[in-house]
């Protein structure tokens, strides 16, 4: 389970490599396309601590004594062993609004385990027995505007369910799950799903997607399905992403899911007999806002399955890692993606991928990502191979050097403060360039996600623009920006906020919206 764990719990204690504050360790060298700086070699879980759990009924592993969950402070470098009771393989979360880590699920003895980490030097699990009405193994999750989650389905789970639990059914039907279930392959777990701009969700699982108002638990509309009809969710895993949310203040806002690489049908079939098809090397973009939303197609220049694609500050995607060939499963794919690709979004079609640096590090089953405040991309995991444990940063064109002169960094306010609904706020810069263009300074606003199985959980990227740049003297300026509407935009919670000038992003520092 140690190897099998890792791809969960390097990104399970997000908070502490999100709440850090550290300056980072800058790379030592850089190219046009990005640059890898190697943080860890060698084993972060695994190590010995004491035997916690002694479980008979473990089907992996009865008596442990070895760390399966670390809290990693990335900035210093420095890990924390924790204590785990149950299985957290193949499991889901989200970032509480009130900062805390909630995490549902696993495999065994953890399939209906809650579980929640708060953000603290001393701080350990809290596990909830029994806090899921239904086992919960590939699901996925997402908070609400109420401030609830919800979890929707896992192997053999065709509903969804509220926490916390109130007076509704705590374990509702969803058809569409069991309509997008291959026979034996699955094909439609941990399921893609967003909040769309007017409170329902987006659910997209297999190669079909529905609008559903979980409120009524009523399928608003049907969406095509995507060109082709090759399966992009889990174990022909794509990736998925909500592309930013711009013009936040105009009577019609438009929302737009990006979807990309996967593999076609009998692959995974296929694999098990030692045969490994090519992944797929296309994208389908869908604005979901659309009264009649059409799939648009896109080539990628490299296919992949099992890849990842998270948000940039500057509203570009980072397409990474993953395979050229199978499928998701242990020893199931091959042909490893060494190069990242990045996706502008506003660009032309035809000029929307450029390949960036590759790494050295095959990353496939099981590994994980994340945004971190200073720009940079934490990498980390890879199974099956037991121990295969490095963790590394990806620091995309923007960190490069010379683009010092034109970053801003944020004087005020100051991280951790509180910010409300419909305000108009001053965030104040300073750059030390002659050649600042206040047209081009954007505020941005990026959710910190839950990642595992190239899906980021809650990710969401806020363009909230600006209202208006005053210079102040001294190389300082004064943006003016208005924070989203409502928690359908935007759930309450922690935010990372950055400044954007030319595309160059600033450190983040951690709001509150509420």
């Amino acid at each position: 389970m140690g190897a099998l764990s890792f791809m969960f719990t390097t990104l399970l204690l997000l908070l502490q490599l999100l709440f850090a504050s550290l300056p980072h360790h800058r790379t030592l060298t850089y190219a046009a396309d990005g640059s890898w700086q190697l943080l860890q070699k060698g084993q972060i879980l695994g190590r010995r601590i004491y035997c916690y759990r002694n479980d008979p009924t473990d089907t992996a592993l009865q008596v442990d004594c070895t760390a399966h969950s670390v809290e990693y402070d990335v900035f210093s470098n420095k890990f924390r062993a924790l204590t785990v009771q149950t299985d957290v393989w193949c499991s889901s979360g989200a970032i509480m609004p009130d900062g805390n880590l909630f995490q549902t699920g696993g495999f065994n003895n953890g399939e209906r385990r809650v579980r929640v980490f708060s953000p603290c030097k001393t701080c350990d699990w809290n596990e909830i027995p029994n806090g899921l009405t239904a086992k919960r193994w590939y699901a996925s999750n997402h908070i609400l505007p109420d401030g609830r989650r919800i979890i929707v389905g896992g192997r053999g789970q065709f509903n969804y369910e509220f926490i916390p639990k109130n007076i509704v059914a705590n374990k509702i039907n969803l058809p569409f799950l069991s309509e997008t279930n291959d026979k034996v392959i699955e094909n439609n777990l941990y399921p893609f799903f967003f909040l769309n701009i007017d409170g329902n969700l987006f659910i997209f699982a297999n190669n079909q997607a529905i609008l559903f108002d979980y409120v009524n638990n009523i399928v608003i509309k049907k969406y095509p399905m995507i060109p082709g009809g090759e399966p992009r969710s889990y174990p022909s895993t794509g990736s998925a992403v909500l592309l930013p949310l711009k013009s936040l203040k105009a009577a019609t806002i438009e929302a737009e899911v990006l979807v990309c690489g996967g593999a076609p049908k009998g692959s995974y079939l296929q694999s098990l007999k030692g045969t490994f098809l090519a992944a797929l090397d296309t994208c389908a973009r869908i604005k979901i806002t659309d009264p009649n939303p059409e799939w648009v197609m896109e080539t990628m220049p490299l296919a992949r399955v099992m890849g990842d694609m998270i948000l940039l500050p500057n509203g570009n995607v980072l397409l990474i890692n993953g395979a050229g060939s199978g499928t998701a499963g242990w020893e199931q794919g091959r042909d490893p993606v060494m190069s990242l690709v990045l996706y502008r979004p506003d660009n032309d079609i035809s000029s929307r991928f450029e390949v960036q640096n590759p790494t050295t590090i095959p990353r496939m089953y099981h590994f994980t990502v994340a945004l971190l405040h200073d720009g940079r991309v934490l990498v980390g995991g890879s199974n099956p191979h037991a121990f295969y444990n490095f963790t590394e940063a990806f620091s995309p064109t923007y960190l490069d050097a010379t683009f010092d002169n034109l970053r801003p960094t944020i004087i005020a306010p100051k991280s951790m403060s509180g910010i409300r609904y419909r305000k108009k706020y001053i965030i104040q810069v300073a750059i030390n360039s002659d050649k600042v263009d206040e047209s081009s300074m954007l505020v941005t606003m990026f959710a910190p996600a839950f990642n595992t199985h190239s899906f980021s959980m809650n990710q969401r990227l806020l363009v909230l623009g600006n209202d208006k740049v005053t210079a102040v003297g001294n190389s300082r300026y004064n943006v003016e920006a208005t924070t989203p509407w409502s928690g359908n935009l935007a759930p309450s919670g922690f935010y990372l906020l950055f400044v954007v000038h030319q595309g160059i992003p600033s450190q983040g520092i951690w709001v509150r919206l509420h």
